[in-house]
């Protein structure tokens, strides 16, 4: 018994292009696609963790990062899925976000994701044709009266050498690419994909100057309150770095901050972490000061650093934040991880560690006559952003009007 609003065989009478779809099944002998909404992560969580088991989905739309979102946000969740008899094809969990004007249907926490697939079963469940029609009829046939559009942002085309089973969709290409970099089993072979001797000579500079202070530890938080300490303290870092660039605090609002608590509150998962802190701590005459936070998560081999922090107050010559990353990446190395993950963004620092830059792309369906005009708004913004982030100038002043709003 689900808990549907309604639901809709998608290809039980095939507009027009939808045809080659409709043939496809049938040649295949499959049963027709059933779309259904749900309101209830709960009724989803055991077809939902099946999924999660497929590597090539992204962590951040697994079902507890996605429980986490919904119990620490009050706005309206809706989880749309896929079936073919008993087999579930995808499931895709949206927030809807309300405008002025018009409603948006967005992937959970897009803001502070770094890599969004969905949740869809193994490649070979469904070819491309069909997942496109299933996306393009019957999902915006569901959210009508529910949505304008659907946008599925900073998804891949291809993930770990696999065509992604939304790039048949056409999409736009996002301000940002993210950042990889491939783990070898120990960190000589890893660091001989980059300048070793370099990153050496960094990593013995900042022990030197860390030493002159008494020494440091690096540390992993075992325990759930030493990861909310941590958390708290990168808040407090991150906070007071944003203010002194004039940059908004993404971090800022209660709802945010009580999300990544949940994370570390839920700690471990069949296949990784939700949440680990990890930090450069400070000895001697400094001691227990931290300088220097990063925050990852794990899905299997695959670890992303969802954020970082520096205390620019003391130290700060010392570059304790690449001191931290070569730790945790010497760490992970023994540690069964493929590849670490520097996430969305293009800074220098994930330029000088990766080998591997992952293009994104932001897909937007429009689902009503309303959802049309939204769509060309959206996408209009989105190129907009673009050419404001390629000019140095133009951005800064945009964040310095964004931190001022935000400051209202």
């Amino acid at each position: 018994m689900t808990n549907a609003c309604f639901t809709l065989s998608a290809l039980d009478e095939p507009q027009p292009n939808d045809r080659a779809s409709t043939h496809r099944s049938e040649a295949q002998g499959a049963e027709k696609i059933t779309i259904s909404i749900h309101t209830d992560i709960a009724v989803l969580e055991a077809e939902w963790r099946a999924l999660d088991e497929n590597g090539q989905n992204s962590l951040h739309q697994s079902f507890d990062w996605c429980a986490a979102w919904r119990k620490t946000h009050k706005g309206q969740t809706l989880f749309v899925r896929a079936v073919r008899g008993q087999q579930t094809l995808f499931i895709l969990p949206f927030e809807i976000d309300r405008r002025r004007f018009f409603r948006t249907a967005r992937l959970i926490g897009s803001d502070h994701s770094n890599l969004n697939t969905g949740l869809f079963a193994d490649e070979d469940a469904t070819p491309p044709m069909e997942v496109m029609s299933v996306l393009t009829c019957g999902i915006k046939r569901q959210l009508r009266g529910l949505a304008d559009i659907v946008t599925l942002d900073k998804t891949p085309a291809t993930w770990r050498g696999k065509v992604h089973p939304l790039a048949a969709l056409p999409a736009l290409q996002n301000a940002n690419a993210s950042f990889q970099l491939p783990l070898l089993g120990n960190i000589e072979r890893t660091l001989a994909q980059l300048n070793a001797k370099r990153r050496r000579r960094k990593m013995r500079i900042s022990e030197r100057r860390l030493a002159a202070l008494g020494g440091y530890d690096y540390v992993v938080a075992r325990e759930t309150s030493e990861a909310h300490a941590l958390l708290e303290t990168f808040f407090q870092q991150k906070a007071a770095r944003f203010e002194a660039h004039g940059l908004p605090d993404v971090f800022q609002d209660a709802e945010t901050r009580a999300f990544f608590h949940q994370l570390v509150e839920r700690g471990q998962t069949v296949d990784g972490r939700l949440l680990e802190l990890n930090a450069i701590r400070l000895k001697g005459e400094h001691e227990d000061r931290i300088l220097a936070i990063a925050g990852l998560s794990r899905k299997g081999d695959h670890v992303i650093c969802q954020f970082g922090s520096i205390d620019e107050g003391i130290a700060a010559d010392s570059s304790p934040g690449e001191l931290l990353f070569y730790r945790i990446i010497e760490r992970l190395c023994s540690d069964g991880v493929a590849l670490f993950d520097f996430g969305i963004g293009d800074q220098p620092y994930k330029r000088s560690w990766c080998t591997i830059e992952t293009p994104l792309r932001d897909i937007v369906l429009p689902v009503t006559l309303r959802g049309h005009l939204a769509a060309r708004i959206h996408l209009g913004a989105m190129l907009a952003k673009r050419l404001i982030k390629a000019n140095k100038a133009s951005y800064a002043f945009v964040q310095r009007l964004r931190q001022r709003r935000q400051q209202r």
